[in-house]
């Protein structure tokens, strides 16, 4: 099936940004999303327009968004929406008179189906900064119910969770995760069907909500409970590397490529664990590292330092970077000087307009799609009239590359200070120095331990499940 121009031209100009925005897009899982027929996406909404600019820039076929009705009041928006297949929806805050007007929705939900389109909504119904899903409405589910009444067994609802390493975060990393289908068919088909009671249709609108609700939160990493979280993030910044080998090879997946966003997950799913069995062992581990983390920030370190002092390849690395940092000043001088204004001021422009912290990210990504063609516009111009054509495709072509060799530099030399610093912690606090580095020795001591009892009562409940079915066979 193919797509118009205008949404061809929209999507490519998305990519890039998209591209130039994030580190990393990681996709999970989209040939879960099938390539022709009716499909609904249910998306979680954490970040605004940037949600809506990555699933369409990772997804081949066209995504017809479900926005609110008050962004089709600009005429030349509308218009602009309406070209990219973006269907309006009214919510309470409209007023009950346009409320009503949602049955246009509905049957236009209906003809996208017919016509074998995707559809995307955000079940949520407004962006949130909170990391986890939020309690989602009804609308997801009366569209599908609504589908299947007169065409069961057709359409293929597809959870989808957006997870952003750092919301604020320039060059930050994204995980776009698709999820097993949810399956309309096992639902009463009894929306509208004149003969259907308002207690059985709300009754399958509450139970497919709550199967779309479950199905998103398996996608969305996020850690439940705030104390479990806080700990949780705390053991993943000592422990990532230990404890990601072994829960991968506890489940067989050692030697292949790991992927780094399920961890907080599992590393909560540990603390949980211990919460529940051994409150005693995890309060006197959260003591623990509350102090050590309070001895870093009393010094101004970050744990990498302490780490790589007690690692063997410390000092090399150290040296190594040392050169790095010398040779690429220069070009991090060209890289920054070329580049400031353009990187700067949207990041300053989304903090003084940005009212919500979902509108953060939309609001610089805007501003740098701006900004960047016209800074380099302006330099480019200026070294042409200056040096000669040459000199002006040469100047061109070193804006990003310096500007990414600038920003990698800042990265490289961030790690370089804390080590620097904790050297001179050592020479002259030497005992506190010390003091740093026995306690990580020994909260890592402790969480290796923790880990093998965790997993060896995963394995003894494995066990146990496996006799269970044995004997009943």
């Amino acid at each position: 099936m193919g797509q118009d121009p205008v949404y061809t031209v929209v999507r490519v100009i998305a990519r890039f940004w998209i591209w130039f925005f994030f580190e990393r897009v990681e996709v999970r899982h989209p040939e879960r999303v099938p390539r022709r027929g009716p499909v609904l996406l249910c998306i979680n909404h954490p970040n605004n327009l940037i949600d809506s600019l990555l699933v369409a820039s990772v997804l081949p076929r066209k995504v017809h968004y479900l926005a609110a009705a008050e962004l089709f009041r600009n005429p030349l928006l509308a218009r602009l929406l309406a070209e990219l297949g973006v269907i309006a929806v009214h919510r309470k805050a409209d007023g009950p008179d346009k409320r009503s007007r949602n049955v246009e929705m509905f049957a236009a939900c209906d003809e996208a189906f017919e016509r074998g389109r995707l559809i995307a909504i955000y079940p949520e119904g407004a962006t949130h900064a909170e990391a986890h899903l939020q309690r989602i409405k009804t609308g997801a589910a009366r569209i599908a119910l609504s589908y299947e009444a007169h065409a069961p067994g057709r359409l293929t609802v597809v959870p989808v969770g957006l997870n952003f390493e750092a919301r604020k975060r320039f060059r930050g990393r994204v995980l776009v995760s698709f999820g097993e289908p949810v399956d309309v068919s096992s639902y009463p088909a009894v929306e509208n069907r004149p003969f259907s009671g308002s207690d059985v249709r709300a009754k399958a609108r509450h139970t497919l909500t709550t199967a779309i609700q479950w199905a998103m939160e398996r996608e969305v990493v996020h850690v439940e409970r705030i104390d479990t979280g806080a700990l949780a993030c705390a053991v993943e910044v000592l422990y990532r590397g230990e404890l990601e080998r072994e829960l991968w090879e506890e489940r067989g997946l050692s030697g292949r490529r790991i992927d780094p966003f399920p961890l907080p997950g599992a590393i909560a799913d540990v603390v949980e664990h211990f919460r529940t069995q051994d409150p005693v062992r995890v309060e006197r581990l959260g003591q623990r590292m509350l102090g050590y983390h309070a001895g870093l920030a009393a010094y101004r370190l970050g744990d990498e330092a302490v780490r790589t002092r007690l690692e063997r390849t410390a000092e090399r690395q150290r040296v190594a970077r040392s050169w790095q940092t010398v040779v690429g000043l220069p070009l991090f001088a060209y890289g920054a000087a070329v580049n400031f204004l353009p990187y700067y001021l949207p990041g300053w422009l989304a903090g003084r307009l940005s009212h919500r912290q979902t509108d953060y990210a939309t609001t610089r990504l805007l501003a740098s799609v701006v900004a960047f063609p016209l800074f380099w516009a302006l330099e480019t111009s200026l070294v042409g009239w200056a040096a000669g054509l040459l000199w002006l495709l040469v100047f061109f072509l070193s804006l990003p590359l310096g500007g990414l060799m600038a920003y990698r530099y800042v990265v490289g030399t961030g790690r370089l200070r804390h080590q620097l610093r904790f050297g001179a912690l050592l020479l002259t606090r030497a005992q506190e120095a010390r003091r740093l580095l026995a306690e990580r020795r020994e909260i890592l001591e402790e969480l290796e331990h923790a880990t093998r009892d965790y997993l060896g009562a995963r394995r003894a409940r494995a066990l146990e499940v496996e006799a269970h079915w044995t004997n009943v066979q």
